[in-house]
């Protein structure tokens, strides 16, 4: 079934059931990264990752809820960052974002209405509008700001998904717990 993409009008922001969440997926650039992508010699690409994203996603494990990277590019450097992360479930190279995401809650047996996505551009768009919840960056495209429940102060690649995250476990009630929680599992 094709999708409205009249996002240009799209008035609605969603309200959920913030305690039903069980899964966060991220785009990488321009969400994780700052969208720029350095290429060195012998095939070498670098991307800048932000450590307060990094720690965001250790709260969401201590949280129990479920972290996903769902990007159009392919690269050694995010492959290495959601190793090193935990992030199991890391989808790169995909033009079909949504068929993606659809087969990931599949598997986790999971619908959209537990499922939040931050993304910052075109091709994020039909998850975004599937989502039970869309956030973007400070500097995602207008359009996409348009359609986002929520646009984070900080740009990508600068804490953008940590404050998403953030806002999701404040939402649910459960941040200062799961803080208090993951300092008793590392002292």
């Amino acid at each position: 079934m094709p999708y409205d993409y009249r996002i240009f009008s799209h008035p609605v922001k969603k309200a959920i059931k913030w305690s039903n969440v069980r899964l966060m997926i991220f785009d990488c650039d321009g969400v994780l990264t700052d969208g720029k992508i350095i290429y060195g010699g012998e095939m070498m690409e670098i991307k800048h990752f932000n450590a307060h994203d990094g720690m965001g996603f250790m709260l969401l494990r201590t949280a129990n809820l479920v972290p996903a990277v769902i990007t159009g590019r392919s690269s050694k450097a995010l492959a290495r960052r959601c190793e090193d992360l935990g992030i199991t479930h890391l989808y790169q190279g995909v033009s079909n974002k949504l068929a993606v995401a659809k087969e990931l809650l599949d598997d986790l047996g999971l619908s959209f209405s537990q499922a939040v996505y931050v993304g910052d551009d075109w091709n994020d768009i039909p998850v975004m509008l599937q989502a039970g919840f869309s956030f973007c960056p400070a500097d995602a495209m207008p359009e996409i700001q348009q359609i986002s429940d929520y646009i984070a102060h900080r740009k990508g690649g600068e804490g953008a998904a940590r404050e998403c995250i953030d806002f999701v476990l404040q939402s649910m009630g459960i941040y200062e717990k799961t803080v208090i929680q993951f300092l008793d599992e590392i002292s």
